[in-house]
């Protein structure tokens, strides 16, 4: 086994014995090894003509509701035809055998890690397969809002009784990420021994800011990808490979 392979190993397994020891960001690459298209790929084809301000902004939805709505119908045919994949699984089962140990977040739309068996995951972007009012529900009270599965079929469906539209649970440019997760996450970055970032290109803020925050606060920083991310130089060390190919040594303790 190499080296910084073999030293990844042991600070897991020494994570393992504390709660929260653990934190796992993963990123688009993981999912990519289940065959979902990063953003940038499902871009292409009849796609690739347009900005992605265009398909994944509100004022892009905005401008032409039925043609975001349409590609985001294909993105999400991908996630249901997508299997998780041995990383996911490696995490999953990690988490079984240790509870309370390893914290989960993701800026993945998709639902693999859930799928593998992993709870409780921390969803900074959102989820693809969720549908949400994109105005504020006008009947909404403290109790109850609007029923998402009642609206009108549509390229978007829209609420019968205000013809609000709905749009996908997801963040888009220029949104702000969920509070709640956010802070979840940071909680667990600065709280864990050991923080692994599996599968980002690192260049997604305010996730990338998350293995800085974990080492200022003295915990082992590890990069889990195949090609150089923009916070290599936060890590520890960069474990060159797949989340397929890596995660089940590093994760079988």
């Amino acid at each position: 086994m190499p080296k910084v392979l073999a030293q990844a190993v042991e600070r897991i397994a020494a994570a393992a014995c504390e709660p929260g020891g653990l934190c796992v960001l993963t990123g688009a690459g993981m999912s990519a090894e289940s065959g979902i298209a990063t953003f940038r790929d499902a871009m292409t084809g009849l796609w690739s003509r347009f900005d992605p301000m265009e398909l994944a902004s509100e004022d892009g939805f905005r401008a032409d509701p039925a043609r975001v709505w349409g590609w985001y119908e294909e993105r999400r045919a991908g996630v249901r035809a997508a299997q998780p994949n041995a990383g996911h699984h490696a995490l999953a089962a990690f988490a079984r055998r240790h509870p309370g140990v390893l914290t989960l977040v993701t800026q993945n739309v998709d639902d693999l890690h859930q799928r593998a068996g992993s709870v409780d995951t921390i969803r900074l972007h959102g989820d693809i397969l969720c549908d949400r009012w994109l105005e504020p529900c006008q009947h909404a009270t403290q109790r109850s809002a609007c029923d998402v599965a009642r609206a009108l079929p549509g390229r978007p469906p829209r609420c019968a009784d205000c013809d609000n539209p709905l749009r996908p649970g997801v963040v888009w440019f220029g949104e702000m990420l969920p509070p709640d997760a956010i802070a979840a996450a940071e909680r667990a970055a600065e709280g864990c021994a050991v923080l692994l970032v599996v599968g980002t290109s690192g260049a997604v803020w305010p996730a990338a800011g998350l293995a800085a925050q974990a080492r200022r606060q003295g915990a082992w920083v590890a990069i889990v990808n195949p090609h150089p991310s923009d916070i290599d130089g936060q890590a520890h060390a960069a474990l060159r490979g797949t989340a397929v190919g890596l995660l089940p040594a590093l994760f079988a303790s």
